[in-house]
């Protein structure tokens, strides 16, 4: 392990700084920035690899943050002027602990299906605290994993971090190019469920949410906040169905109708139970 006190904005600094802030430099350094203390356990739960800890110079570490350091290792410990420090959290009191993780592989099998697989393709998400909040929800309602295509908000911001409370750190969440790429593993998949159902969220419908059967094996599909579900993948859906709303509002907010959606997934199944 390297332990690396760093005094300026020197290339150390600027490396992590840059993580934060820059999707393209985490896709090509495989690497991403985590704060706060419920993100921080998550990904130290979940064995997510770090490439380094974070922390300030001269500042007594906590028992839960001295905990975190022996417990978890990485190849580096960048140790960091304290005024460094505070530029880089977002926290109004200082994070005293922060952290480089390594992006695992964009690999669906890191995907564990359940007996009864329920899973989420979010389309062409734009905004990372929508993309957070589904993921947070995703991981409430017992999804087996969430997949986001196209080109999309990216999974490792700083605001999806946060907005997922953790969440992404026990949820498997993988990114593909284009829902092309699912194909054969939806394929796959109907030859273990064969009946399997693919499932389109969409305010063009006159099916309900409440009517479709998700007692059976599921992929629900979530569309672009402006979009909604592209043509090709509505004709891939095996059903299409809307939550029926009132007032002026025309649509949801996709993170509160991901939520809505998947409260009535579990909610069946949770009848179906007793």
């Amino acid at each position: 392990m390297e332990y690396v006190k760093v005094y300026t904005a020197d290339n150390h600094w600027q490396h992590i700084e840059v993580l934060k802030r820059n999707r393209k430099k985490r896709s090509a350094y495989g690497r991403f920035f985590v704060e706060g203390v419920r993100a921080v356990n998550q990904m130290a739960a979940h064995n997510w690899r770090v490439y380094a800890w974070i922390y300030a110079d001269g500042r007594r570490l906590s028992t839960w943050a001295q905990d975190i350091l022996s417990k978890v290792p990485s190849e580096k410990h960048f140790i960091l002027a304290p005024e460094l420090m505070e530029q880089l959290s977002d926290k109004e009191d200082t994070s005293e602990l922060l952290a480089l993780v390594v992006q695992p592989d964009d690999d669906l099998a890191r995907i564990p299906l359940s007996e009864r697989p329920l899973l989420v393709v979010c389309d062409r998400p734009t905004s990372p605290g929508n993309l957070g909040t589904i993921m947070r929800s995703c991981d409430s309602f017992r999804v087996d994993g969430l997949i986001v295509t196209g080109h999309s908000a990216d999974i490792y911001d700083p605001a999806a971090i946060r907005a997922s409370v953790g969440s992404l750190f026990s949820l498997p969440t993988i990114r593909v190019a284009s829902y092309k790429e699912l194909l054969p593993w939806i394929e796959k998949l109907r030859t273990e469920h064969p009946d399997l159902q693919l499932v389109g969220t969409t305010a063009r419908t006159d099916h309900n949410l409440e009517d479709c059967n998700f007692t059976r094996p599921t992929i629900l599909f979530m569309g672009n906040e402006t979009l909604g579900l592209s043509a090709s993948l509505k004709e891939l859906c095996n059903s299409l169905v809307r939550i029926p709303i009132h007032g002026t509002a025309s649509s949801l907010n996709l993170g509160c109708a991901a939520s809505i959606c998947l409260y009535e997934v579990d909610r069946q199944r949770r009848m179906a139970s007793l």
